[in-house]
């Protein structure tokens, strides 16, 4: 006597090979919409404007002669900052920016000792490429540039 079809192996069998296939596309894609990328950005326009308003913060910082170098120093971050024709070594916001990670990203107002130097610690040191903003309470002027961590030798932003 022979089995009915919902009784037997082979058909079952060929029923959950496209299943695995479609339960498997359902997860790839919740975890796709749970971790989307944030590389692009919504307010792209506004963003692009906000290029030319940085250019003319760094011309006013190459104005004043300003220079800055980053060293990494285990979990420490050295800011060496050249005040130029300052009269007096500000307090600064520097912000740091991951590459990918935009959850990483942090900003920290740090003062400088009595040599120019600002000294960032940190929890744990960072490690990869980062992109570094610093500007004054004002923000009258902009110092930034990329610096791959860790560094002892110093990176020096926009030279």
């Amino acid at each position: 006597m022979v089995k009915p079809w919902y009784k037997q192996f082979w058909p079952w069998f060929l029923i959950a090979l496209p299943l695995t296939v479609v339960v498997a596309a359902f997860i790839t894609l919740s975890i796709s919409i749970e971790n989307s990328p944030s590389l692009v950005t919504e307010d792209y326009y506004k963003k692009g404007k906000g290029i030319n308003i940085d250019i003319s913060k760094e011309k006013a910082a190459q104005d004043l002669k300003l220079k800055a170098n980053v060293i990494s120093v285990g979990n420490d971050i050295v800011i060496q900052f050249n005040k130029g024709e300052m009269q007096h070594y500000p307090a600064i916001s520097a912000m740091f920016a991951h590459r990918t990670l935009a959850d990483q990203d942090f900003e920290q107002l740090v003062t400088s000792d009595a040599a120019g130097n600002y000294r960032l610690s940190l929890d744990e040191s960072l490690q990869g490429p980062w992109f570094i903003k610093l500007t004054p309470h004002d923000k009258s002027w902009l110092i930034q540039g990329r610096v791959n961590f860790p560094s002892e030798l110093a990176t020096v932003l926009m030279d």
